[in-house]
């Protein structure tokens, strides 16, 4: 399993601006989220639009930030749910900004992302129930946001992708048509990462414990805060927080999942791929040989994060267009 050389050439640009000395700081939420933010700035900025605005979406006494991108002003545009990730605990609009810029540029439509409530201050299903709110508003009030609610898609990478695989089980519990649903290397499976695990059901988790990006320390991270103070095994044995443990998987949206290599995530989205098709769904799937976690937030850096994000895009405007004349 040898990492793509480019990816190696970048990831060694990047440490070699770290001093190999310094203590290495103990996982916390604050320094995880600067952190993250500061890696979403290293790849820079997405292309300009014809729109981009934030806005909130109300929840009882809930107020969902969002934001809008809209590669044309055009009334009754097709729409992309994109939900960011960062292991339910860190992320925000802003780390995703590019890539909602280019899926918006790329596809030529409306592209909405969620400012979800985070863990720990947040935990589990706080985030998933403002995901499933800002769907069921841009469903029923689509018309006031100028997108044809006929093609909706829902989007997301790592913990958003996710969400994503839970939006699709409920939009077709609740009978809202989505044309796709998006899931780049999705968390499916959170029962792996509960503290005190030994063992691992997928060997992605053990082959890749150490990363590169993504390790198994810090799932583990993740999973303790988006649990806290609950039952943790309850919570990982929800199919919201973990779409492979869910019963039915028949009647959802057309899927793609891509998956890559040397990330401790790859069997768990592999094996949720093939749970989908199993079912009776459309399934596309890729794997990225020799690449790491985070690949499509490195498409500006890396040919084949931007591979996945043609591949998805291409995908997506054949659903929301049909095939180019």
């Amino acid at each position: 399993m040898a990492i793509n050389p480019q990816t190696a050439a970048f990831l060694a640009q990047l440490a070699a601006g770290v001093d190999p000395e310094a203590p290495v700081p103990p996982l916390a939420p604050e320094t995880s989220r600067a952190g993250y933010l500061a890696m979403a700035s290293v790849f820079g900025v997405g292309p300009d639009l014809a729109r981009v605005k934030n806005d909130t979406i109300h929840n009882e006494t809930i107020a969902i930030p969002i934001r809008i991108y809209q590669s044309t002003t055009e009334p009754n545009q097709p729409c992309v749910l994109y939900f960011h990730g960062g292991g339910w605990v860190i992320g925000d609009l802003d780390t995703h900004d590019k890539e909602c810029r280019f899926l918006a540029a790329k596809i030529g439509c409306t592209v909405i992302s969620t400012h979800y409530r985070l863990a720990p201050e947040h935990p589990f299903p706080a985030g998933h129930d403002d995901c499933l709110a800002v769907l069921r508003h841009v469903y029923h009030q689509g018309q006031v946001l100028g997108i044809d609610t006929s093609r909706i898609a829902v989007a997301g990478d790592s913990a958003g992708g996710g969400i994503a695989a839970f939006l699709a089980i409920h939009a077709r519990d609740e009978g809202i048509p989505l044309a796709r649903q998006v899931l780049m290397y999705p968390v499916t499976d959170t029962r792996s990462y509960l503290a005190g695990q030994q063992t691992f059901a997928y060997s992605s988790i053990s082959e890749n414990a150490a990363g590169p990006v993504l390790t198994l320390e810090t799932m583990q991270f993740f999973v303790t805060e988006t649990t806290r103070n609950q039952n943790a095994e309850a919570a990982a044995n929800n199919w919201r927080l973990s779409p492979i443990v869910a019963e039915d998987l028949t009647g959802l949206a057309p899927a793609m999942v891509a998956t890559c290599e040397l990330d401790p995530l790859r069997d768990e989205g592999n094996a949720y791929a093939k749970r989908l098709e199993d079912a009776g769904n459309s399934v596309l799937h890729k794997e990225w040989p020799g690449q790491p976690h985070v690949l499509l937030q490195m498409a500006t850096v890396i040919d084949d994060g931007m591979a996945l994000m043609d591949w998805v895009c291409e995908t997506l405007r054949r659903d929301f267009f049909g095939a180019p004349s």
